[in-house]
């Protein structure tokens, strides 16, 4: 962040927030309130000014506005990495029967359960060197990991360890995975101004894309989701359309992997897209019918707050 700025003329410096999640990884996500914990205190050191902008991991950040904080804005999303997950240990088809993955996200148990019924799963919390250190220890055959993650801090697998960067199609990503959000006032517009100098404006609307998905879900429903939008290269903008088309896959499960619902449509505006395909799910698809839609909060995704989505 600070080189992007830099390269557009804002000098900048760099404040370090410690949030509840980074401190407190020994109690599971949806026991401390989920994603919310990765932002929060961030968030608020940005309403109290004691900072101009928050920098975020787009997937932890709520995509309803019920859970959004009143006076900040995204302002950008200036990059985004490889949004797929990665499968360390193996690969899907061929980990032994009756493996053990560990992770921490509902949305990767089901959709792995729901290709390999065979595989058991533990829970994985941590920073990556962790969660890494786990593969091959107390019965776990492999875990899974953000793609995004292991680019950033240029991790190699060990001679002899395999994976497989696990494809959308088999895998859909959460919503935002591998995008950097960044959040500001919305009064303060010299910050607004810098911030918008390095906006990525395809990865922007590919991300509010997805969060338009999520948002359209709601805040009643406690089931694992995710998303994942492209551009569609071959073809060219429509008129009244915000630039060329984009294909969003989402995805909708029960909390066991048996039931897995996923569609695919394209369009040529974002939030039109994200919101339809989510339509689609609970309308058409049958995803208002599952039966943990109005679950307790104890039955939510890791991955979220358990009184909503994120």
């Amino acid at each position: 962040m600070a080189g992007l700025l830099e390269r557009a003329g804002v000098a900048s410096s760099l404040v370090v927030v410690e949030t509840e999640g980074d401190r407190r990884v020994d109690v599971p996500l949806q026991h401390l309130g989920g994603q919310g914990v990765f932002v929060r205190e961030v968030q608020a050191a940005v309403v109290r000014g004691d900072v101009d902008a928050a920098v975020h991991s787009a997937k932890d950040l709520p995509a309803s506005e019920e859970f959004g904080v009143p006076g900040l804005v995204l302002a950008c999303f200036p990059e985004r990495a490889d949004a797929r997950d990665v499968l360390v240990g193996g690969g899907v088809r061929t980990l032994p029967t009756g493996s053990t993955v560990a992770t921490g996200s509902a949305r990767r148990r089901v959709q792995l359960a729901n290709l390999r019924p065979d595989l058991t799963f533990a829970d994985l919390r941590g920073n990556l060197a962790t969660r890494l250190a786990v593969v091959g220890e107390g019965g776990v055959a492999a875990v899974v990991v953000a793609r995004a993650a292991l680019d950033r801090l240029g991790w190699d697998p060990p001679e002899g360890m395999d994976l497989e960067v696990l494809d959308p199609a088999t895998m859909l990503p959460q919503v935002g995975q591998g995008a950097i959000a960044v959040e500001c006032r919305v009064d303060d517009r010299a910050t607004r101004a810098a911030l918008g100098a390095i906006d990525d404006p395809v990865v922007h609307r590919l991300v509010d894309a997805e969060r338009a998905f999520l948002s359209e879900l709601g805040g009643g429903c406690t089931l694992p989701v995710g998303a994942h939008a492209e551009l569609v290269r071959e073809s060219a903008a429509s008129p009244g359309g915000d630039g060329p088309p984009i294909r969003l896959a989402g995805m909708l499960a029960g909390s066991d992997g048996q039931v897995v619902l996923r569609h695919e449509q394209t369009g040529d505006r974002g939030d039109a897209l994200g919101r339809a395909v989510a339509r689609f799910l609970l309308d058409d698809a049958g995803g208002s019918d599952l039966a943990e839609w109005a679950s307790s909060p104890d039955d939510g995704d890791p991955e979220r707050p358990p009184r909503g989505w994120q």
